[in-house]
């Protein structure tokens, strides 16, 4: 069993993720997510942590930043969006049993602190390494967030990723050598 409870958007996703693993979850009901499922999630936070597993769409990217934003500290795991498409539709209840129990075996921590401390990831390296204001720079964004297990999303949100998932300098290098090789 799972100690964090498990931020999902719906019922579907609950049945998949129990389909899993034995584990709580806590269903937003979609992006229209209201104050009291909000409060419900923070208590959550307070008494067992959470795990933030939404969709890896647009609106399960802004159900994360909602709850992330109103509820500090959570963690995170992701899915990469080919493990969690099936005939087009695009969703955590989508993914198979091994895929989900992966992906809770890989979450990652916020860190709220300095975003500058030395050897952490700045806007230089990721300009460098062609992840923003580069012609590629989407594509590359989108391997190099399955490859580092945070998921995709624009320049500057990956940039805050970067930062509060604490990406090391060597974790990032390693990352990168492996998107080089994959000729992205």
């Amino acid at each position: 069993m799972i100690k964090e409870i498990i931020v999902v958007e719906g019922r579907d996703d609950t049945v998949a993720v129990k389909r899993a693993l034995e584990a709580d979850t806590i269903e937003t009901g979609g992006s229209a997510i209201n104050e009291m499922t909000l409060r419900k999630i923070a208590l959550a936070q307070e008494r067992r942590g959470v795990i933030i597993f939404t969709d890896p769409d647009h609106a399960g990217e802004r159900i994360r930043k909602i709850v992330a934003n109103r509820v500090p500290g959570c963690k995170h795991a992701f899915l990469r969006e080919a493990d969690a498409t099936k005939r087009g539709d695009i969703g955590v209840e989508n993914a198979s049993p091994e895929v989900i129990r992966e992906a809770l075996a890989n979450v990652r921590s916020e860190v709220v602190g300095e975003a500058s401390e030395a050897g952490m990831i700045d806007w230089e390296d990721l300009l460098a390494a062609g992840l923003i204001i580069h012609p590629e720079a989407a594509a590359r964004r989108r391997v190099m967030g399955e490859i580092l297990g945070i998921g995709y999303c624009n320049g500057k949100q990956f940039y805050k990723r970067m930062t509060v998932f604490r990406i090391s300098r060597e974790e990032f290098a390693a990352a990168l050598a492996q998107l080089e090789d994959k000729g992205v």
